[in-house]
């Protein structure tokens, strides 16, 4: 071996063992197939879903006519907005009921498919104009002309007519006439129409009619409701014109100087302006028979005492008839009344807008029939009255005592001031778990129904209307359990929730001495217990003879005549009554006052809400 050899060998080795102790590296290439490598990228970025296709292939979106009439027929160009939705051939309907003499499809001259109706076709998308060469068939009868165009499904149709001759008169079915010209030597009218409803015309000479020539006359028949409020006066007038002779293109309405008009209605008025006392109402076309409007307006007026009431009048009237209704809004009356031109009358007789309408301060009067500038003039004297609300029910006071134990269970004395026009019972709602011992109204026990609620339902005795009324007292005994109590804790009071307002409450607590009791913030606040502020409760019995005999004696020790005192009140109550007695015990449960206690106070209770006492307790003995 040489020494080339050994060189280029050792050169080999070098390098095999360098490599070899190299790490390897993260980085490099990665090899996929065509096919995985599309679907990667289809997955990494979805192409957009395809558009669906259109609800419909073609629609038409509009249909113009321009027609001339000439002595047997009418013929002109019927063009037709098609907008291709798409892509490749489509079919479109064409209206029927006519001969098409030629059709060009954006210019170029094309060929109707034959049918019922007939069709046209399209190879591209986009908006296209079909023009047809048409002829319509012309129905001639008792000296007027008559045609009639098929519907179509277009949104609009606009036809353009002309007749070569003056003096003529159209009429219109289906559609309405928006222009009207006459030249020299001919008619032109343009006349739009509806969608999917075929479009008549009906043409004739025009007549001569010497009526339009003639003065104006007519009669009127104005019948008026005022309504008085405090600050202003609603005027609600219908106004009826019947002409007699001319056409009436519009009217003349007299009004005070002081009223505004707010709106005329009416289905032949067109437009109308107020100016210096004048309402002018314009139509829409003359009248020759009759028309009618409802005319609304409002103005100030004095709250009571004499009040001119707004007369809306009309001038040009022959003879001016109808009525006019007063009525006040809010308490009050209508007095003296000072008419001239008017008669008395019965608000039904006046009908319109005045017969549908009930009110006892209502005042009614009659027009005489007179001419429209006759004289007349109405003036009342209005008496308002000081609004004064009338007591239903309500309690004055509601005045509960309790007793709580260690255990929770509490003892309460609910007693209510009630004072009653129209109500048949108070609804309570005692808290949960709660059992009811007793309930008295008025000092006699009573038997309380049961509401759909669940709630308790005691009957109530009813007074006068008016807020002397006579005050009660309805009494519930009732015992309620909850948590007991631990060294310190809050406590939650729950009281009967009844279905009227309650002005004022009191809520005396009797607890255990080894507790300190002391109210948390809330509707509830601490006073000194100065008795109940409501008379009834005043003089009704607090405490029975039982608890009398029971809590007059020192408790510290037996007392030997105790026994004797209570022997003494059986015998006394099986004497009175009896061992039997039918109906309900007449009972009191006593209610003992032991231990400290609390008072709380609260004002201007909503009915059917549950009173709710926060109190926190912390033994210290």
């Amino acid at each position: 071996m040489t020494r080339a050899t050994i060189g280029v060998l050792s050169v080999v080795l070098l390098a095999h063992s360098s490599w070899a102790q190299a790490p390897p590296s993260s980085d490099g290439w990665v090899v996929l197939s065509l096919d995985d490598y599309r679907t990667l990228r289809a997955r990494a970025l979805p192409s957009p879903p395809e558009p669906g296709s259109p609800p419909v292939d073609a629609t038409l979106t509009r249909v113009d006519y321009t027609l001339r009439a000439t002595a047997e027929t009418v013929s002109g160009e019927a063009r037709l907005a098609i907008d291709v939705l798409k892509q490749g051939w489509v079919s479109v309907q064409v209206p029927s009921g006519m001969l098409v003499r030629d059709a060009r499809l954006d210019g170029q001259r094309t060929a109707l498919v034959a049918g019922t109706p007939p069709r046209v076709l399209i190879s591209k998308a986009g908006r296209s104009t079909l023009t047809l060469d048409v002829v319509v068939p012309l129905a001639l009868s008792a000296g007027s002309d008559s045609m009639i165009l098929p519907a179509s499904g277009s949104a609009l149709s606009a036809v353009t007519l002309t007749i070569p001759r003056t003096g003529v008169e159209l009429s219109v079915s289906g559609g309405f006439v928006a222009e009207r010209t006459e030249s020299a030597a001919e008619s032109r009218w343009v006349v739009y129409g509806n969608s999917g409803r075929a479009l008549g015309f009906s043409w004739k000479k025009k007549t001569d009619d010497r009526r339009a020539t003639l003065p104006l006359r007519l009669r009127g028949r104005i019948t008026e409701l005022v309504t008085l409020g405090e600050e202003t006066s609603q005027v609600s007038a219908s106004v009826r014109v019947e002409v007699t002779q001319g056409l009436a293109r519009q009217i003349l309405l007299a009004l005070p100087a002081d009223l505004v008009v707010n709106q005329v209605q009416g289905a032949t008025v067109g437009d109308w302006n107020q100016e210096q006392g004048v309402l002018t109402v314009s139509f829409l076309e003359p009248i020759a028979a009759d028309a009618s409007m409802l005319v609304s307006a409002e103005t100030r007026s004095p709250r009571e005492g004499p009040v001119t009431i707004p007369i809306v009048r009309l001038p040009a009237a022959d003879r001016e008839t109808g009525g006019i209704a007063v009525d006040v809004i809010g308490p009050g009356e209508i007095g003296e009344r000072q008419p001239r031109g008017f008669d008395v009358a019965d608000a039904s007789d006046l009908g319109d807008i005045v017969s549908g309408r009930e009110s006892p301060s209502m005042a009614a009067f009659r027009f005489k029939p007179l001419a429209g500038t006759s004289p007349r003039e109405l003036t009342v004297t209005v008496s308002r009255y000081t609004a004064q609300s009338v007591l239903i029910a309500n309690v004055e006071e509601a005045r509960y005592d309790a007793l709580v134990s260690e255990d929770g269970k509490m003892l309460v004395r609910a007693r209510y001031a009630v004072r009653n026009n129209q109500r048949s019972f108070l609804g309570v709602a005692l808290p949960r778990q709660s059992t009811l011992w007793s309930a008295t109204l008025a000092g006699r026990p009573i038997r309380p129904g049961l509401g759909t609620s669940g709630s308790l339902l005691l009957p109530l005795q009813k007074g006068r209307t008016g807020e002397d009324a006579p005050t009660f007292v309805v009494e519930l005994v009732y015992l309620q359990r909850s948590d007991a109590w631990t060294n310190d804790g809050d406590a939650h009071i729950e009281l009967p929730a009844v279905d009227l307002p309650v002005s004022r409450t009191g809520f005396l607590l009797h607890h255990s001495p080894r507790f300190q009791v002391e109210p948390l913030p809330g509707s509830f606040r601490v006073e000194t217990d100065t008795g109940p502020w409501s008379a009834a409760l005043r003089m009704d019995p607090s405490s029975g003879t039982l608890t009398a005999a029971l809590t007059s004696r020192p408790q510290a020790g037996p007392d030997p005549g105790a026994s004797k005192d209570l022997q003494a009140l059986v015998d006394r109550f099986q004497k009175e009554t009896g061992r039997t007695t039918n109906g309900i015990v007449p009972v009191r449960v006593p209610l003992p006052e032991f231990g400290p206690s609390i008072f709380l106070a609260a004002e201007l209770t909503a009915e059917t809400r549950l009173p709710l006492l926060e109190l926190t307790y912390k033994r210290v003995k």
